[in-house]
């Protein structure tokens, strides 16, 4: 049994208000807000991370965002940096996302600036990698997935690879009808430890959790948490109720 702490992050997307993001959380802490066996960590929309953050006080439940901009000030209309993140006591951000990726344009070298900006502000990045169906279904899964790790970690040094968070989403297995079964998701969770094996060594490879981000729901997670190399969830729709996400946050604390 490896010794990673399992992770299950809420990624709310675009949705919830300050007022409805308050609420979900104060469920959310009523439930699981003092176990500290599974790190758990919500990502709401900007509008609420501040009120989101303060009602998350007190709690092991951490700050994350969905977002950010690598530079840590300036003439960039609609966009928030690290150092605001920092201010307001986020811990995580999400980078790289495969809705970033495909509707606003990321590419593998901006997701990189994020990641070393984030990692400088003491951010921790939870890293997204994955392929489309159509790269699936051509055979070039482990090839997307090897060029999106490298040149989103280009730069990272050893010292700081420990506290990135992976998550591999496929993004065909979102919203489409199709669903990665347990071993393919494992085949690619096992392939990119390989590749963090490659770029900083067995020891810091062995600490990094690496998240299924497909369509995580409580019917599905406790065969997907008992695989080796998948450490938790980054979890999209399960998220935004209170229910369905404590449900997931049990799965991996009965999995660790």
């Amino acid at each position: 049994m490896n010794s990673r702490k399992k992770l299950i992050a809420g990624n709310w997307k675009m949705n919830k208000t300050s007022a409805d993001g308050v609420a979900l959380v104060n469920d959310i802490v009523a439930a699981v807000g003092k176990q500290a066996d599974v790190d758990v960590v919500v990502c709401p929309p900007f509008t609420a991370v501040e009120s989101v953050g303060r009602a998350l006080e007190g709690s092991e439940v951490k700050l994350g965002a969905q977002n950010m901009h690598f530079e840590a000030s300036g003439a960039f209309t609609g966009e928030v940096s690290a150092p605001m993140l920092r201010a307001i006591f986020a811990t995580h951000v999400i980078l790289g996302h495969s809705e970033r990726r495909t509707l606003f344009g990321e590419t593998d070298e901006l997701v990189n600036k994020k990641v070393l900006a984030a990692l400088k502000n003491q951010l921790k990045p939870i890293f997204c990698v994955g392929e489309t169906l159509g790269e699936r279904e051509s055979g070039a899964t482990l090839k997307v997935v090897q060029t999106q790790v490298e040149r989103g970690l280009e730069g990272v040094n050893k010292d700081q690879a420990a506290s990135i968070v992976v998550a591999y989403e496929p993004v065909w297995a979102i919203g489409t009808g199709k669903v990665a079964t347990t071993e393919q998701a494992q085949e690619v969770h096992a392939y990119i430890r390989g590749l963090l094996t490659k770029l900083f060594g067995d020891a810091i490879a062995q600490k990094v959790r690496i998240l299924y981000g497909g369509s995580m729901k409580p019917a599905n997670a406790p065969e997907l948490l008992a695989q080796k190399d998948i450490d938790g969830g980054l979890i999209g729709g399960a998220s935004l109720e209170a229910r369905s996400f404590v449900e997931l946050v049990n799965a991996a604390v009965a999995a660790k």
